[in-house]
């Protein structure tokens, strides 16, 4: 049975924001959930007004809403509120990333989901939990990489410290999230309802499990390493005559295939790199030889010869040289969403069994979808009319 059937049945409610309630909603969206988004009237959920944009929308926003319904609702009227616990009615899942409390003031906590979907899994979304000294906390992936240690030893030894690029607190969050639902989806025979509660915070220190282990540990704090690891050496990127190549070369055997490969046997003998502990001692004297070497030659001879040696090594990508590489168009990374809403909008895949490969319908418009949802959910038309959904959300697109 494929992944997409096993989930064909299961609706989401997603009343979330940013990257990581919104993403773990997107995977069983793509897994074949039927999502819908409750959104704000006029503006939509904040991501749809970040840059970069193609053609006119939201990068951020199209690449966490695929395979969603979007239905625009003020959830700030009794009206609005009252529509949403409509559209719950027998809901399997809802994620949520309101601050804490603020969702049970506006009559749309667990409990009142519990209450019109008896057996309901609610997710929330926070940055530093419920508890008193973290709820009123505001939490953005940068704020968490700060606050965790994640941005101290993140960077060069000598510079600043630094954000890491991708979104890594969110996401991990996103995908926690969806294992915690999973799993409680999976003992829900005995129809209870259960609310399960994600934290930036959290993930951001699991993500650091074994730095945080390291340290108890030995009480020494990984500082900012650059490329390079801390457990070993030479494990780094090093700059070549045109360019820079990455190097692993974990251990003993590892390091005397790369000195022969570059022609600098003496190293093995050499006490200050005899054992790995030894090279992670020496690491700057070591990487400044072993890069002195690689300058006199460009990545291309050394990419050959390295790798001719068995010793792992890779060539440093910016993005267009990784989404070229033939290696990417094998995987299917990349592929074309469906619909047409937005001229040619291409998809970054779940990276999940890339044969299985799950359709992607494209991220909807604000509103697309809230007339037929509202029907859906059994409110007349005057109902819906009462609600004051603008004229151009009220044209129903709908997808898939």
């Amino acid at each position: 049975m494929s992944l997409e059937h096993t989930y064909r049945a299961l609706r989401v409610l997603d009343l979330s924001e940013n990257i990581a309630g919104p993403l773990a909603c997107m995977v069983f969206g793509d897994l074949g959930a039927d999502v819908v988004k409750v959104e704000r009237p006029e503006t939509g959920e904040a991501t749809r007004d970040l840059p970069p944009r193609w053609d006119g929308e939201s990068t951020v926003f199209l690449t966490m809403n695929r395979n969603k319904r979007s239905v625009a609702l003020d959830i700030r009227t009794p009206e609005g509120r009252d529509a949403v616990l409509r559209v719950a009615r027998g809901v399997d899942v809802v994620v949520e990333s309101f601050r804490p409390g603020v969702a049970d003031r506006l009559g749309l906590g667990f409990e009142d989901f519990r209450r019109v979907s008896p057996s309901v899994v609610h997710c929330s979304v926070s940055a530093f939990g419920e508890r008193p000294l973290g709820h009123d906390r505001p939490g953005y992936d940068a704020l968490i990489q700060a606050f965790t240690g994640i941005m101290a030893m993140t960077g060069e030894q000598d510079g600043p410290p630094a954000r890491a690029a991708p979104s890594i607190v969110d996401i991990s969050t996103g995908l926690w999230s969806t294992i915690a639902i999973q799993a409680a989806l999976a003992r829900r025979t005995d129809g209870r309802a259960e609310h399960l509660r994600a934290s930036l915070v959290d993930s951001g220190f699991f993500l650091l499990s074994h730095q945080i282990m390291g340290y108890l540990g030995s009480g020494a704090f990984p500082g900012r390493l650059g490329s390079a690891a801390p457990s070993t050496a030479p494990y780094e990127a090093f700059g070549t005559a045109d360019g820079s190549i990455m190097v692993a070369a974990a251990t003993d055997r590892l390091f005397a295939r790369l000195c022969a490969a570059l022609e600098l046997d003496h190293l093995v003998t050499d006490d200050r790199f005899r054992t790995v502990a030894d090279r992670v001692v020496h690491r700057s004297t070591l990487s400044e030889i072993v890069e002195d070497r690689l300058r006199t030659a460009g990545s291309a001879h050394w990419l050959e010869r390295i790798a001719a040696a068995g010793v792992p090594v890779g060539p440093v990508n910016d993005l267009a040289a990784a989404l070229a590489h033939p290696v990417t168009s094998e995987r299917g990374i990349v592929q074309d969403a469906l619909d047409g809403r937005i001229a040619g909008l291409k998809q970054v895949r779940l990276p999940i069994d890339e044969d299985a490969r799950c359709a992607m319908r494209q991220p909807p418009a604000l509103g697309a979808h809230t007339e037929e949802v509202l029907a859906e959910a059994g409110l007349s038309e005057a109902e819906i009319d009462r609600l004051h959904v603008p004229k151009v959300m009220k044209r129903t697109v709908r997808q898939g």
